[in-house]
């Protein structure tokens, strides 16, 4: 059973909404509010075939686990890997019930084709930094498999990229913590968001009452 605290922890998903626009991450993740598109609908699919909880499959050297589940005290989120690959290696560390030892490298699973932005990166260098605080060992790289392109992609993971996830995490718990949903410069990204329409992004663009008022009294 989980403990309280583990109950308060934020979903690793929801890194990459955060990174993306984090007036996203807060509609979804605060105010519970979620509309599918093409692009959602398409990467559930991609999903369920990674997603297949606790399957080992060991071929050779390499011991391949899927929807394994993960979590970081220090971060205090938690999520699931699509895939992590164990590669047998003399400096690797000891797996419950495995001979040998192993290195670790999580695997994201995503429905398009590399983005320009690093939200994908960022979702990635999480896992990584849940797993190493789960298994006591140093990642240096993971993947990322573009199912339009059917090809991985490989990812250093950096102290750069960790210390920027952690600064994210933190600031994820403040606006959840005082239930605040930002506002946010909109843009051409908008257009391919899922929750648009709940958003109303020409909307926040408009100069409020209160706004237009004082500006008159000022001039």
């Amino acid at each position: 059973m989980a403990s309280n605290e583990e109950d308060r922890y934020l979903m690793l998903s929801g890194l990459q909404h955060f990174q993306f626009c984090k007036r996203q991450w807060a509609l979804i993740h605060i105010e519970q509010q979620w509309e599918e598109n093409v692009k959602t609908v398409e990467g559930q699919h991609l999903h369920k075939k990674a997603d297949q909880p606790f399957i080992k499959e060991k071929r050779g050297s390499k011991l391949t686990v899927r929807a394994m589940p993960i979590q970081s005290k220090e971060l205090r989120i938690s999520g699931i890997c699509d895939v992590v690959e164990f590669i047998e290696d003399a400096n690797g560390v000891h797996l419950n019930g495995v001979k040998g030892t192993y290195m670790a490298y999580p695997v994201e699973y995503k429905r398009g084709k590399p983005k320009k932005g690093d939200e994908d990166i960022i979702q990635l260098a999480a896992q990584a930094i849940c797993l190493e605080e789960m298994l006591l060992c140093q990642i240096t790289k993971g993947y990322l498999f573009y199912n339009e392109i059917k090809h991985r992609v490989e990812v250093p993971i950096t102290d750069e990229l960790r210390e920027k996830v952690k600064q994210m995490a933190k600031e994820m718990h403040h606006y959840y913590d005082k239930r605040y949903t930002p506002k946010v410069k909109t843009g051409p990204f908008c257009k391919s968001c899922s929750l648009q329409h709940i958003c109303l992004p020409k909307l926040m663009n408009k100069r409020s009452v209160k706004s237009y008022i004082e500006g008159r009294l000022s001039e």
